[in-house]
């Protein structure tokens, strides 16, 4: 697990090689042992999570059950509810509301759709997107040179430490 770093972190300094060297020991067992406890957390959360899940579902369906009973209701009744026009009812021990989701458009098979656009002549509904291409100005930095707002960053090294691990068979 390498761990980059772009500037060193105060506090602890390593003196010598052979100090180095037993800190990036140490720096894997230590990376190691996190992996331990974040694996025995998970396996703990989905054990629990398992041992529960009769219930969850039970709660769930209850849920989506007591939720099917209310907006049958509240849809019989609607006019009701609803005298003054308005989209909220208050039942006491709690409101319900209807709302009108804004227009949305979906869209399948882009491609035939752009298509069909194009050939009915109907451009202001296909977006064209500018921006600057950064790769043609890595392939050709000294075109770009000089232009305000743009610059070529090179030489950018990061530093990363890779304990070394043993797989056992």
């Amino acid at each position: 697990m390498a761990k980059k770093h772009k500037a060193p972190a105060a506090g602890y300094v390593c003196q010598t090689k052979e100090d180095t060297q037993s800190t990036i020991c140490e720096l894997g067992l230590v990376q190691r042992e996190l992996t331990r406890v974040e694996t025995e957390i998970n396996d703990e959360i989905a054990a629990i999570t398992d041992s529960r899940k009769v219930q969850i579902e039970a709660l769930k369906t209850r849920i989506d059950s007591l939720l099917t009973g209310i907006q049958t209701w509240c849809e019989a009744n609607r006019a009701d509810l609803c005298k003054d026009g308005g989209k909220t009812a208050n039942l006491i021990t709690g409101e319900v509301s209807w709302r009108q989701r804004p227009p949305s458009v979906s869209i399948r098979a882009v491609d035939k759709v752009l298509e069909t656009l194009k050939a009915l002549k109907l451009d202001r509904f296909i977006r064209t997107k500018e921006e600057p291409n950064k790769d043609a100005m890595l392939a050709e930095p000294k075109a770009v040179s000089g232009i305000a707002g743009i610059t070529i960053v090179k030489g950018v090294e990061d530093f990363a430490v890779t304990p070394f691990e043993q797989e056992v068979a």
